[in-house]
């Protein structure tokens, strides 16, 4: 295969149709080395149904294999089906004022995710709680003071680690004093330099610090650091904040791009190519395959032309395969038949009234 298709390939993560994989799926599968998905709950009917889908797009993903990814944070970001278990809002769990907890609810979530095959999840939420006002950070939050935020996020991520699954930490460089949902707007943040280094920023510095596996961008606009562009598509906040300021050097998803934060403001084109020039290592598509495919010859086509582009698609290749090669050894999924055994075995739900205080 040609190594430059195979590298704007592991940069795209995509959505799936169902909970198995459609024949037009598998053609496009084939032509383009898509290098990660992502599930959602029409994706997850059952456990037995899940691990099927994940081993699917293990086999007939190119190497490396692909990001299998979730977004199972607890609370209203949960994926999966019963048995497994739904855990509380950070929220809850950073007021009972025991960072032990979100250690073993990360490494809880974790576990159960591995029994599938699914290998990342996008958690923990690192945005302080700052606005009261918030219409989509709220309670995914671990608080509202960002040593508060620290703490408990530390240990989520440990337990995650512990557990074999890759964490990523969202949403950079801060979703938490937005009174805009970016689903359905842009929001804007106006805090100055000062206030957002006290109070945004610390939960990212310190997580940088830990050298964690993942960081996901804001679709928000910071005019204190670019008055132009939300954080996802700025050169000043991913490459100028994040990989210098920062040092960071791990692997940086983009939010999902049909979120109309974006798509109301750019097209598929301009918004690709402002990502890649942003230093976003993986983009992040919900949506069907087949309209991402468009992406990808235009991604390809722009990097054999632009030498700065082709840099950057090596760059973000060479960080997405480290990643890889330190987490995804093998298939993590339990035999078909294990699965619901072990989910019980496990009893994470002594967990969750540990979390509500009844134990």
């Amino acid at each position: 295969m040609n190594e430059l298709r195979k590298q704007i390939g592991q940069m795209l993560m995509v959505g799936l149709a169902s909970d198995a994989l459609k024949e037009e799926e598998l053609a496009l599968l084939r032509d383009f080395p898509i290098g990660g998905f992502i599930l959602f709950k029409h994706n997850c009917s059952s456990a037995e149904r899940i691990r099927a889908l994940c081993d699917s797009l293990w086999e007939i993903a190119p190497d490396p294999p692909p990001f299998i990814a979730i977004d199972q944070e607890g609370g209203t970001a949960h994926r999966l089906p019963e048995p497994f278990t739904h855990f509380p809002f950070a929220a809850r769990v950073g007021e009972r004022g025991d960072p032990s907890l979100a250690y073993r609810a990360g490494h809880a979530t974790a576990t159960e995710l591995s029994l599938v095959g699914i290998n990342l999840n996008f958690a923990p939420v690192l945005d302080v709680n700052s606005n009261p006002n918030n219409p989509v950070i709220g309670d995914r939050s671990f608080g509202a003071d960002p040593q508060q935020v620290i703490a408990f996020s530390e240990r989520w991520i440990q337990g995650t680690r512990d557990a074999g699954i890759i964490s990523c930490g969202k949403h950079f460089p801060g979703h938490g004093d937005t009174d805009k949902d970016s689903h359905v707007h842009l929001p804007c943040v106006d805090r100055n330099l000062e206030e957002l280094r006290a109070v945004e920023l610390p939960p990212f510095v310190h997580v940088c610090k830990l050298q964690i596996e993942s960081l996901m961008t804001a679709h928000v606009v910071y005019r204190a650091l670019d008055d132009e562009f939300p954080a996802t598509l700025s050169a000043k906040i991913v490459t100028g904040i994040l990989r210098e300021s920062l040092g960071y050097d791990g692997v940086v998803f983009s939010d999902a791009l049909e979120m109309k934060a974006i798509s109301d403001h750019y097209g598929d084109r301009e918004t690709s190519a402002l990502c890649i020039q942003a230093g976003v290592d993986v983009l992040l598509y919900s949506r069907p395959m087949l309209n991402v495919t468009r992406v990808f010859e235009f991604l390809y086509n722009l990097a054999e032309s632009d030498p700065m582009i082709r840099d950057r698609v090596e760059s973000s290749y060479r960080r997405i395969l480290k990643l890889k090669r330190r987490y995804l050894k093998s298939f993590s999924g339990v035999p078909e038949g294990e699965i619901l055994g072990r989910l019980s075995r496990l009893n994470h739900k002594r967990i969750v009234e540990q979390i509500h205080g009844r134990l």
